[in-house]
């Protein structure tokens, strides 16, 4: 961390790790009511309270009267100029550990985590990148010089600096849907890397460019040694979704099944069209696969789904005896929790969309900003 007098820098890597070892931090979030309500940084060990910054301008005696003596103390803000003005007057005011989030909470929002989910049976190794701050998933195979990434994110430079560090060239990228809550990277890493880029086609419909159709019953192989991705036509989030099993070991679900929670079916204004699909893949053609597959999602609503080193996974054996939404028995019972109890729809979800067709291309900054916030793609992510 970098320092001023009593007045520290706390990056989004730093806060990360702090999150997943667990430790105990005090934060003062002082963005608005209604931005803290909606999205907050969340821990097993994190206090955090919301005093807006325009509370704080006349003096900090508010936030001081809540803070605890001698806690870690995180000030927080949507970029970071708020939060650093509100550090430097509690650290003049006598506090020590005192720190403010480089970059804000889009620089949370925006941070990646890699971490190794296993090894292969042929060789090589299975990696998942979270994205604590959106709840979002990507993974990446590697195997003999090559990777595919899956649900790649949209910084893209993250995957490219990983897949070099472990001396492999990027040949595939996958989207397991056409994403509403994230701008996908995958047509850009593609692009980048000269590598392929794969799509469900039943989601391609309207978008503007080139891709590979992806499509059950071909495999993608990764590596001299042959890893294979299997994909598994898988709809109800979308009409095109589909899951992949990867080295008989893993299945990728996409946005159709979490730890503690299943897929939406509405972020395309088709709930009711889509619902019965939905039923079906959870509860037919993922029933019919290997209990002993590790279930590893493109999402997590909540940061009880972080498990060991902030890895999200379960056995689909033990989802189907824990997960609320594969034990609800009868159809009409299941219809009606999907349709009528939906969390509000994801932050510009639309025009995330048409980005991720190709319709319209907003700039980085603009991109950032749609992105902000929950991902809330969980039937129960209220």
């Amino acid at each position: 961390m970098n320092s001023t007098a009593d007045l520290d820098i706390m990056t989004a890597r730093e806060l990360t790790r702090i999150v997943l070892a667990k430790e105990k931090l005090f934060i003062l979030d002082v963005r608005n009511e209604s931005d803290f309500s909606d999205w907050k940084i969340e821990g097993e060990s994190i206090d955090i309270i919301n005093i807006p910054y325009f509370n704080l301008l006349d003096g900090v005696d508010e936030a001081l009267e809540q803070i605890p003596e001698g806690t870690q103390l995180l000030v927080v803000c949507a970029k970071e100029g708020s939060s650093k003005f509100v550090a430097e007057q509690i650290a003049e005011a006598g506090r020590t550990n005192v720190h403010y989030l480089e970059g804000g909470m889009k620089a949370w929002s925006e941070h990646l985590e890699p971490v190794k989910i296993g090894e292969l049976h042929h060789g090589g190794a299975l990696y998942q990148f979270v994205r604590i701050g959106k709840g979002c998933l990507s993974y990446m195979v590697v195997s003999s010089g090559e990777a595919a990434v899956i649900d790649t994110l949209r910084m893209t430079d993250v995957f490219e600096q990983f897949a070099k560090e472990h001396g492999a060239q990027i040949k595939h990228t996958l989207d397991t849907h056409l994403h509403a809550d994230h701008i996908s990277g995958g047509r850009t890493l593609a692009v980048r890397t000269g590598a392929t880029y794969w799509l469900p086609p039943k989601d391609a419909d309207e978008v503007t460019f080139d891709y590979e159709k992806l499509e059950e019953g071909h495999d993608i192989s990764v590596g001299t040694t042959t890893i294979r991705i299997q994909p598994i036509y898988s709809p109800g989030h979308t009409i095109g979704s589909t899951s992949f099993i990867i080295d008989d070991q893993y299945l990728l679900t996409g946005d159709i099944l979490f730890i503690e929670s299943i897929g939406r079916p509405d972020l395309a204004g088709k709930a009711e069209d889509w619902v019965e699909d939905l039923r079906n893949t959870l509860y037919n053609r993922y029933q019919v696969l290997s209990p002993d597959l590790i279930v590893l999602p493109a999402h997590f609503g909540k940061v009880t789904e972080l498990g060991d080193d902030g890895r999200v996974m379960a056995k689909l054996a033990d989802l189907y005896h824990n997960n609320p939404g594969l034990n609800i028995k009868q159809e009409d019972e299941f219809r009606r929790v999907i349709t009528e109890n939906l969390p509000p729809q994801p932050n510009a979800y639309q025009e995330i969309r048409q980005t991720n067709m190709g319709k319209i291309t907003p700039s980085v900054e603009e991109q950032r900003d749609m992105e902000m916030g929950p991902n809330r793609c969980a039937v129960h992510d209220k």
